[in-house]
């Protein structure tokens, strides 16, 4: 339920009139993943909601040094919605992140990042808002174990719709699973997750995330896809946050478990976040231009041009895992290939034809997965198509035929995506200038991913191989 908050003293009229019994307070750590805690209404107040709440900084992953841990969490009212999960009725708000000694926003703060990023398109004159819908995957499971120590090293996970299961006693075993690289999309019983996204699309649509469709994916499994109608870049955000939480807990009150973990099966087709975009002014639509290829405007060719100059600094925060570089491999739908296309999913950029519609025009970036954190990876996305519109950043000839078949000779002269997450972050590290730009990013922003992404994964992940990776990452 949405109360449709615009400010302070709305948050405050609807803990009285829905007899709000807790109300908890959310917000992104660096990696990505929600923070959250939660205080009771006689704790809250017209100042609380306007200054701010302390909490432990140092704690959160990517945030401050233990001696200036001190920071202030700042609720958004417009984000207010009640938790459709706890058994007491809680008042979640969305909050942004302020250092309580200057009183500045915090430059570490991703959603903070996000805000500018859209505050720097309007100044830039380019257009007035950029529009983002992405399309993240998931994987639904009936179990999972992973576990390493001194003598030993697993992970182990299990689907009922797993093609691994067709000779089990399941008392009775009825078969129906998906064979790998057939989840899309057979009807029920085959695909057995149907009323299961029926119900978190019905808790999404409850909560003001407006859904265009779903469906089971192409992995055995239990593979799945929800998309999310595009909206305004922090707003969806926003909406992806609140999307994987409600897959995560809708999936729990079903005694299954979700994941949006890039590449959790071995051999079958990955979880990746296909994200469209486009710039508008007004009511229209920057990237359609009737006469040119794919009815794509010269801005929209440059805004391209933008994302292929920049797609191995920009995987470094739109893929930002080593299991990332799992799924970016040659075949399995890989979106590997810098170039673009209308229509050709073997493109890293393509340009869907689905409608003539000039509303309906868009640039999809499909190198990105749902592993990332969403307020950065849509901000570095925006600011690489704006340093292509600026720069006027020829993406050359698009190629409308498969690149997976091309003749060693053609395939040659297509550049791919980088091959691993170290490869991703020394490109991040020489190209991030474009992200500088209006203090959208800043130097100590990047300094501290890079540095986090170093030590506490990539090292850790070389000390203890693919198990721990599981680990890692199961749980984004």
């Amino acid at each position: 339920m949405v109360p449709n908050c615009s400010s302070t003293e709305d948050v405050l009229k609807t803990i009285k009139d829905q007899k709000v019994e807790m109300i908890d307070l959310r917000f992104t750590d660096l990696p990505g993943v929600w923070q959250h805690f939660s205080v009771p209404p006689s704790a809250m107040n017209a100042g609380a909601l306007n200054e701010g709440i302390g909490f432990d900084g140092s704690s959160i992953r990517g945030f401050q040094e233990i001696q200036e841990s001190d920071m202030l969490v700042v609720p958004d009212p417009t984000t207010a919605f009640i938790d459709p999960f706890t058994s007491a009725t809680t008042l979640v708000l969305i909050c942004n992140i302020r250092d309580p000694v200057t009183g500045q926003s915090y430059s570490r703060d991703a959603r903070y990042i996000a805000q500018k990023a859209e505050t720097y398109l309007k100044g830039s004159g380019t257009a007035e808002t950029s529009y983002f819908g992405p399309e993240a995957e998931f994987f639904v499971f009936n179990d999972v174990r992973y576990g390493q120590g001194i003598n030993y090293a697993f992970h182990e996970i299990d689907s009922s719709e797993g093609s691994w299961n067709t000779g089990k006693k399941e008392a009775p075993n009825l078969g129906h699973k998906p064979r790998p690289k057939e989840g899309y999309f057979p009807v029920p019983p085959t695909d057995s997750l149907q009323d299961l996204r029926t119900e978190m699309v019905l808790t999404m649509e409850s909560l003001g995330i407006a859904i265009e469709a779903h469906h089971h994916e192409v992995a055995t499994g239990g593979q799945n896809e929800i998309d999310m109608r595009f909206t305004t870049l922090t707003r969806m955000a926003d909406n992806l946050m609140i999307y994987k939480y409600v897959v995560k807990n809708t999936a729990l009150q079903h005694g299954m478990t979700a994941t949006f973990m890039p590449k959790p099966l071995f051999e079958d087709n990955a979880s990746g976040m296909h994200v469209h975009q486009s710039l508008w002014n007004g009511e229209t639509n920057l990237f359609y231009g009737k006469a040119d290829y794919a009815e794509l405007s010269e801005l929209g060719r440059y805004y391209i041009g933008g994302l292929l100059t920049h797609a191995w600094a920009l995987c470094g925060l739109c893929a930002p895992t080593t299991n990332s570089y799992r799924r970016l491999v040659p075949g399995y739908e890989a979106p590997i290939n810098l170039v673009y296309s209308q229509r050709n999913r073997s493109a890293c950029c393509r340009i869907p034809m689905y409608s003539p519609n000039p509303r309906a025009k868009r640039v999809e970036f499909r190198s990105p997965d749902p592993s990332c954190n969403p307020y950065l990876a849509f901000s570095a996305m925006l600011m690489a198509g704006l340093d292509g519109i600026e720069k006027r950043m020829d993406p050359g000839r698009p190629i409308d035929k498969n690149l997976y078949d091309l003749p060693p000779a053609e395939a040659k002269e297509v550049k791919s995506t980088p091959w691993s997450l170290d490869q991703a972050l020394d490109a991040l590290e020489r190209d991030h200038a474009f992200l500088l730009r209006g203090d959208v990013f800043t130097r100590d922003v990047i300094e501290t991913w890079l540095d986090y992404k170093r030590k506490k994964e990539i090292d850790a992940i070389r000390l203890r191989p693919h198990p721990h990776e599981f680990h890692l990452y199961y749980d984004i």
